[in-house]
């Protein structure tokens, strides 16, 4: 399906009914990295999953790579939702709670960090979107993948060319715009004491992009939050080891009813 959205097109998934869950996906992945969640959870939830402007089969704009989230919820009469977000999702999750936290049921902050880049991060970044300008989506998807999954992972032919088709797809505007997104985003860490909906924070045990230390500083700093390591994963934790990723994501559902 696709919906209008502050003038472009973006698409998503709206399936089964009950309590909105809402996933976000990590760079540079679209919509299709949440199918084992989709298939886990819509036969109890309703699980919408949306490509991010720039990615999958929403519009790739030039210019102003802002959340859309807000405007989407709206257009599907979602009041309040769970919201789930992996890496820049958990960016997401962050800047929507700054603007709207009465729109949040419960949030779920999957591989990601509270801190702003560093000036070497803010430098790779930049570096990145110039190369994926100069030579397509290809050198992202080489250069990510190693990142993007544990070692062991690496060894499973199907899910690396399942990875590397997902960011081959990925437009280069879509590439370049999102990392200067990701480069100037804020500091979060001030903003965790105030989070008081119920939060579950996940995270793979090998992930090197957002480690678990970083991760378990997000639980730590947000009250009554619990924090779930995911082993044999890496950044992808969800696409990597779905059923542990899924068991945890369902036992904090299920309190939260």
């Amino acid at each position: 399906m696709k919906a209008t959205i502050n003038g472009i097109q973006l698409a998503y998934d709206d399936e089964g009914l009950g309590t909105p869950l809402v996933f976000l996906h990590a760079f540079p992945m679209n919509r299709r990295m949440w199918t084992p969640q989709r298939a886990a959870l819509a036969s109890r939830y309703r699980v919408i999953a949306l490509d991010l402007r720039g990615h999958g089969e929403s519009d790739a704009p030039l210019w102003h790579y802002s959340e859309d989230l807000r405007a989407l919820l709206d257009h599907l009469a979602v009041q309040q939702a769970v919201l789930i977000g992996l890496s820049m999702g958990g960016y997401i999750l962050f800047a929507f709670h700054r603007n709207y936290p009465e729109r949040i049921k419960a949030l779920v902050f999957a591989d990601t960090r509270a801190e702003a880049d560093k000036p070497e991060q803010v430098t790779w970044r930049f570096q990145l979107a110039q190369r994926a300008h100069t030579l397509g989506a290809s050198v992202v998807a080489d250069e990510m993948v190693p990142k993007l999954l544990a070692s062991g992972s690496q060894t499973r032919p199907e899910l690396v060319e399942q990875v590397r088709a997902i960011i081959h797809s990925t437009p280069v505007t879509g590439i370049a715009g999102d990392l200067m997104a990701i480069a100037e985003r804020p500091d979060s860490t001030g903003q965790l004491a105030g989070i008081r909906c119920p939060t579950l924070v996940i995270v793979g045990q090998q992930d090197g992009l957002t480690t678990p230390d970083e991760n378990r500083r997000i639980a730590e700093g947000i009250a009554g939050a619990r924090l779930a390591v995911i082993p044999a994963a890496g950044h992808l934790s969800s696409l990597e080891q779905p059923e542990a990723f899924n068991a945890a994501l369902l036992e904090f559902l299920q309190r939260i009813q």
